[in-house]
């Protein structure tokens, strides 16, 4: 009989939880637990997502030694060598340049709290620098900088399972049935229970076609049309006017900003009809409780963080916060994005979201770390290739857990300077498109061989546990980047991760009472959770008391800005990047699982519209061209009626149809996320398919070739 393990789901913010079935030291599936926000149920990938454990090597192998590149040509050696190169590497360009001359990211993918910490404490108390960051910055970036203006916290201000007992929901620009299947469950729920759905996006989504109302904005509209929904609240009268004097500040500036936005003159911007603008916020403002529900199509635009604040606008307006059932939810993308911001993998905070240039807050740090930390704000990882090839101002980036050359826009600038820098280390458990960069790549554990906290999207610490050894000569990341730091002359040891939680914890008084026994107890513990005794918080600003200067929410409007690149003549179509239900990330652990990779395969798709694929006399299933201003692909067309004319939508997981060589890097001016939902691009029909059909298959195994890094590498590999 197998084994039970009772963990937490590594593939979103859901944070569900389920049980590893492990025989003979093999997984061998996996079943819903009880967790407070699955309740029994899980997604495809938490059904079918844990076989990339076992190596059955479908896309690309596992790590298994130490590399460093020498010669051109990466061979393994031992672990001391591998860390005493790394640590001379870094001393010397440190010594050389500056510490600010040295990058390093956090990762949401896996490793869990425990190690972003100890790789901040890495970058500040060993580097000495503050230029740490993490793939938060090409998502929920603006959900920290935006909600934190608003209301005080970057989080969702109520909790998963409220989403089902909301009288009103407000999707805008989120797709949870792609997601988060699990948050896709609730807003279900509640639509049986009677509440309303209203859903913002462009495209008829999965949880549009249940809405009683679907607004199909204009991509890169959102801020007209948000401004429109508050000029409705005001000018009609239908805004809560003793909340908004009581607990919001600004309300004069507010109204000013939006007073020529009436749904008339938005509709002009967006597409969307006035009597439906006014439906809405009709619909919105006179339900009993109401909740904001919002993801990447509001996050990933160059005007992303003025949109999160004239959400967290509507929200003050209506006074639903600061209640159960009610506020406004960004769902976080990645299993522990949460969490890598939580333990400060930012730039511009420590953990527990402590300015960095607060000098009392530094002291403290400096105290428990024991030397002086750096004083100025780091530099955001999507910054990164501007600073190399432009400003030459890095010189080393330590990669941990990412793969920017897949996720991040402009991959092709990406390449270019990661290729211009001196030293380049790669920590992950598979190889991937950035680690063909690397001069050192370093294999971790994964998730199920190390244990570990996650902390879930509505702000849940959970417990993560081992489930099996770890194949191969592998470290756990914690351990890794303390043996690193160890080299580097500045001693950093650990028993276990508990340890590592223990002193986050005496650090930041959000999360002080957040102990593993409380999680053992609990099942989870929600924060802020500031003292032992204290159970945890399921939803913030109880008695409207909010977490800004003033105690109050800030009321935020600003003039609608378009995305930065149009289409024209050359490049006539839109293209925006989304994801889908079987896929997570960059697919080298999903497309690891034989199940997941049934769902779908190389090169991907472009969703087209019927009218661009007729004038294009592009057929359904065929292989196409796409093009931008950077870059060219191929991948499968797929006409569906759910897009509008003009518009495209593309995956970011496949390699040979990798979107990212199209997306441009132009970036919020505040949290400096990059415009992946719109750029502009031109779409070709290939005349011969058997052709391209070859074409397609031999990029395929050229790529998986190059991930598979030389014979000798993986002379050890599992049978399949």
């Amino acid at each position: 009989m197998a084994d039970k393990v009772l963990t937490v789901c590594p593939y979103c913010g859901s944070g569900c939880q389920l049980h590893l079935l492990v025989d003979k030291g093999q997984v061998i599936g996996a079943e819903p637990a009880g967790g407070r926000t699955n309740e029994g149920t899980l997604c495809l990938k938490g059904h079918y997502g844990w076989d990339f454990l076992n190596d059955p090597q479908i896309l690309t192998a596992r790590l298994r030694k130490p590399l460093i590149r020498k010669n051109g040509v990466m061979e393994e050696v031992e672990w001391e060598e591998a860390i005493q190169y790394t640590a001379e590497r870094l001393l010397a360009i440190k010594e050389k340049y500056g510490p600010d001359s040295i990058m390093g990211t956090g990762s949401a993918r896996g490793p869990g709290n425990e190690a972003n910490y100890v790789m901040q404490k890495f970058m500040r108390a060993v580097i000495g620098t503050n230029n740490i960051d993490h793939c938060a910055r090409v998502c929920h970036g603006p959900s920290v900088a935006g909600l934190t203006y608003s209301l005080g916290d970057g989080a969702m201000s109520n909790s998963i399972p409220e989403i089902e007992h909301s009288d009103l929901i407000f999707v805008f620009g989120y797709n949870a049935p792609e997601t988060h299947p699990i948050v896709a469950r609730r807003i279900v729920a509640a639509k049986q229970r009677g509440a309303k759905i209203i859903v913002c996006d462009p495209r008829m989504t999965e949880t549009g076609r249940i809405s009683d109302m679907w607004l199909p904005l204009k991509g890169g509209s959102n801020m007209a049309l948000v401004n429109a929904f508050g000029h409705v609240l005001v000018h009609e009268g239908l805004y809560d006017k003793r909340y908004v004097e009581a607990n919001t500040e600004g309300f004069a500036e507010y109204v000013e900003s939006i007073k020529k936005y009436t749904p008339e003159y938005a509709e002009g911007i967006t597409g969307v009809k006035a009597a439906d603008i006014r439906a809405a916020m009709r619909e919105y403002a006179k339900a009993p409780t109401a909740t904001i529900l919002y993801g990447m199509g509001v996050c990933q635009f160059s005007q992303a963080v003025d949109v999160v604040k004239g959400l967290a606008s509507l929200a003050l307006l209506t006074g639903n916060l600061g209640k159960p059932n009610v506020g406004i939810g960004p769902v976080r993308g990645q299993n522990n994005v949460q969490g890598s911001c939580d333990m400060g993998a930012l730039p511009n905070v420590y953990p527990g979201y402590q300015d960095v240039t607060d000098s009392t807050v530094r002291k403290k740090f400096e105290k428990a770390y024991g030397v002086e930390l750096p004083r100025k704000k780091g530099y955001p990882l999507t910054e990164v290739p501007h600073l190399i090839l432009k400003e030459n101002k890095l010189k080393a980036y330590y990669i941990f857990g990412e793969d920017p050359v897949q996720s991040d826009p402009n991959a092709a600038e990406l390449r270019e300077a990661l290729d211009q820098l001196e030293f380049v280390v790669v920590q992950d458990i598979f190889m991937n498109k950035t680690a063909l960069h690397a001069d050192v790549i370093l294999p971790s554990t994964s998730w199920g061989e190390h244990d570990g906290v996650y902390s879930s999207a509505d702000r849940g610490f959970q417990r993560i546990r081992k489930a099996v050894e770890p194949q191969g000569d592998v470290k756990p990341d914690w351990a890794i980047i303390s043996e690193v730091a160890t080299a580097m002359g500045y001693p950093m040891s650990y028993a276990n991760t508990e340890e590592i939680w223990d002193e986050m914890r005496s650090l930041c008084p959000l999360f002080a009472g957040a102990s593993y026994q409380k999680m053992e107890e609990q099942g989870d513990v929600q924060w802020p959770c500031p003292t032992e005794d204290h159970p945890g918080t399921p939803y913030l600003y109880k008695g409207n008391q909010f977490s800004t200067p003033s105690g109050k929410g800030r009321l935020f409007a600003c003039e609608w800005r378009p995305p930065q690149e149009q289409p024209d003549e050359k490049f006539p179509l839109v293209l925006s990047t989304v994801r889908e239900v079987g896929h997570y990330s960059v697919r080298t652990m999903t497309g690891n699982c034989r199940a997941l990779r049934q769902l779908s395969d190389e090169p991907g798709f472009i969703q087209v519209s019927p009218e661009d694929g007729a004038d294009l006399n592009i057929l359904d299933g065929e292989i196409v061209a796409i093009s931008s201003r950077r870059g060219r692909i191929m991948a499968r067309a797929q006409i569906s009626d759910r897009v509008q004319q003009g518009a495209t939508y593309m995956t970011y997981h496949w390699w040979v149809g990798a979107c990212n060589e199209l997306t441009a890097d132009f970036l919020d001016p505040v949290s400096k996320t990059p415009e992946l939902k719109y750029c502009a691009i031109r779409l070709e029909r290939i005349a011969d398919q058997a052709q391209a059909e070859r074409d397609v298959h031999e990029s395929y195994q050229r790529i998986r070739k190059q991930m598979n890094v030389q014979e000798a590498v993986l002379a050890d590999r599992v049978t399949r």
